[in-house]
């Protein structure tokens, strides 16, 4: 694992690193285990001034890759998905996963898509469980917006001393984010 993550960080510095950030969120939203922040980082630390197209490029191919691994689920469940899950580790939550996606699919993708959690398990699951593929692309897209662009903004406005904090903190941040945002909205509902 450490080589392929090394491996993505090596193409962030590459004369077409715009290019294989694309191919990198592609295929990370689909079945890759490298997320593509590791790209990002150094990407927009390097280049501030390009920071909201490295957002937008990364949020493009990895809602594409999304429905990609959508399609994994919903055409190839049983041959390239349940495989694919199985070697995640995440086989066996495929049961209480449907219900999941019938009852609240739009908070399964914009979690995954905003928090750590392997957006490519949810577009996987999200195509299996025949989750509405348009609310399914929305979500993707505002989720998947929400990561990069934030991620983008701070790097452009903190630079390279904000580095440290993003690598070992922002995902925290980003799940404390999420659930405040399920807070306010069931405090709404039910207010």
């Amino acid at each position: 694992m450490k080589r392929l993550y090394d491996w993505t960080l090596r193409l962030a510095e590459h004369p077409h690193a715009l290019w294989y950030l694309a191919f990198v969120s592609f295929i990370e939203a689909s079945f890759f285990p490298i997320p593509p922040d590791i790209m990002i980082i150094p990407m927009v630390i390097a280049r501030p001034s390009r920071a909201w197209l490295i957002a937008g490029v990364a949020t493009a191919a990895s809602v594409l890759g999304g429905l990609f691994g959508y399609a994994i689920g919903a055409l190839a469940f049983d041959t390239i998905g349940e495989p694919l899950l199985t070697a995640m580790g995440k086989a066996d939550a495929m049961e209480q996963y449907r219900q999941t996606f019938t009852d609240a699919g739009f908070w399964a993708v914009l979690g995954a898509g905003i928090t750590p959690f392997p957006f490519k398990v949810i577009t996987i699951m999200a195509g299996g469980a025949g989750m509405n593929l348009a609310t399914f692309i929305v979500t993707a897209i505002v989720a998947r917006a929400i990561r990069f662009f934030i991620l983008a903004a701070l790097l452009w406005y903190f630079g390279a001393p904000i580095r440290h904090f993003i690598e070992k903190r922002l995902g925290l941040v980003f799940t404390i984010i999420f659930l405040a945002l399920i807070g306010g909205f069931v405090a709404i509902r039910f207010l």
